[in-house]
């Protein structure tokens, strides 16, 4: 089912002024080095390091076996080696990411693990694979990189998972509620205050979990230097036939070989303003509309118009939401304007992210749109490119407006105009117009001490 957001009134006036603000496309940054969505980069190489010390998985050889599988067709070259004497400097340059796939107990001597240290260190990337948990405890850096160590299992049984982060490429595909059959850990500690979240069991789907109703099961961070996935799935050998997590694990490679662009750092705090179901609080401006779609996402729909959260204003806040568009395509966020039905109010007294990847440098992606450009070379590392997600961070504090783009800070702006103010106003996500599609998932807020508090 899809659901139309509209709202009937509106200006012409208003909305030929708001197309003023956004003008049509220019071309999207090069991007084509990234390859296209699902692919990598022709030279990415991976290393599968699956040797164990302790309880052997007899579902190894089918996770070796996949992930060649998914380089084949991704587009990167898999190694595969149980010969812990890989792990020199100059070998482990060779590769992109090493994953750990089911290792388990003391796999490396202090020689070896320096080599990965320093690999690391040097922006290596990083991928446990399940049983990667139960690997090196007494080796603080690992355990920092695989973000917990595994503490115990119940019997292997059916679970609902909850998608937290539908932006990385390792959920981005999912369901909100993914439910599968695996072994599922419980862990030492809790990641989330030093990783990023991406899925969490449901404790009350299964029994046997012991992590208190807060049960990361998938996450990622950045980690000294490098990129770090860790899945706990991936016990049986079923696992690796089922399509959904194989992408899931494909994701969590592209991810960790740089090949797609995440925000990976630790998100708590935060509420939802539009979490996929409701749209309560929520009004149209102007001309055109939003589809709610059944996976929780709102795609534009003609223009130009808005859609802004009237239900509160803010002033002191971290906005995060997620955003992909089709093709060359426009749209933006509006903060900081009061509350109105007409368009023109956010445009002549708040401030417009860029969303659309002009050529204009302060109106183009990341841009404070007419007023400052992001940083262009850090803005081309960060973007994914169309049809891949993305996530904006917009921190508001007193009248500084800062922006990440999938986790990388790319603006830094200071409002001085006294017609203008972001210490108090109202957030919104614009439908530019016709020939626009933009999409958008999990707006969420946290808000901050106001200024001097």
């Amino acid at each position: 089912m899809r659901v139309r957001v509209r709202t009937t009134t509106a200006v012409l006036g208003a909305a030929l002024l708001l197309g003023c603000v956004s003008g049509p496309a220019a071309s999207q940054p090069d991007r084509a080095a990234a390859g296209t969505a699902g692919e990598a980069k022709a030279d990415k190489r991976v290393l599968v390091f699956s040797k164990t010390a302790g309880f052997r998985h007899d579902s190894i050889p089918e996770g070796v076996a996949t992930v060649k599988q998914l380089g084949a067709t991704g587009g990167f070259t898999v190694d595969a080696t149980e010969d812990a004497g890989a792990f020199t400097a100059a070998n482990l340059r060779r590769y992109d990411a090493v994953v750990f796939l089911s290792t388990t107990g003391d796999v490396l001597d202090a020689a070896q693990q320096s080599a990965f240290e320093g690999y690391v260190r040097q922006g290596g990337g990083y991928v446990g694979v399940h049983a990667a948990a139960d690997t090196e405890y007494d080796w603080e850096f690992y355990g920092g990189l695989a973000g917990a160590y595994f503490q115990s299992h119940p019997a292997i049984q059916p679970a609902t998972v909850d998608v937290e982060d539908r932006a990385h490429p390792a959920t981005s595909g999912l369901e909100k509620a993914w439910n599968r059959t695996d072994e599922w850990y419980n862990y030492r500690s809790n990641p989330r205050e030093r990783a990023h979240v991406l899925a969490s069991l449901d404790e009350a789907s299964y029994t046997g979990g012991t992590m208190h109703g807060d049960h990361p099961i998938a996450w990622c961070q950045e980690y000294r230097g490098g990129r770090a996935f860790y899945t706990g799935g991936g016990h049986t050998k079923e696992s690796y036939a089922e399509p959904e997590f194989r992408q899931h694990l494909l994701g969590g490679i592209r991810y960790a070989i740089g090949d797609v662009q995440a925000d990976c750092r630790p998100e708590n705090g935060y509420r939802p303003l539009f979490d996929g179901t409701s749209l309560d609080g929520w009004r149209q401006a102007g001309p055109g509309s939003f589809d709610l779609a059944d996976d929780g996402t709102l795609t534009t729909t003609g223009g130009m118009g808005m859609l802004w959260y009237a239900a509160e204003s803010f002033g002191s806040y971290s906005l995060k939401l997620d955003w992909k568009m089709a093709g060359d395509d426009n749209s933006g966020v509006f903060v900081g304007f009061p509350p109105s039905d007409d368009p023109w109010s956010a445009v002549n007294n708040g401030y417009e992210i860029q969303i659309d990847a002009s050529d204009v440098p302060e109106k183009t992606t990341g841009s404070v749109y007419g007023f400052r450009s992001a940083d262009l070379k850090k803005r081309d590392r960060a973007l994914n490119p169309p049809g891949e997600w993305n996530t904006y961070e917009i921190r508001v504090e007193g009248e500084r407006l800062r922006i990440w783009l999938n986790g990388v800070k790319i603006n830094d702006f200071t409002n001085t105009d006294p017609v203008r103010s972001l210490t108090d106003g109202h957030i919104g996500i614009q439908n530019h117009g016709a020939d626009d599609q933009v999409s958008f998932r999990d707006v969420r807020i946290k808000e901050l001490p106001a200024q001097g508090d």
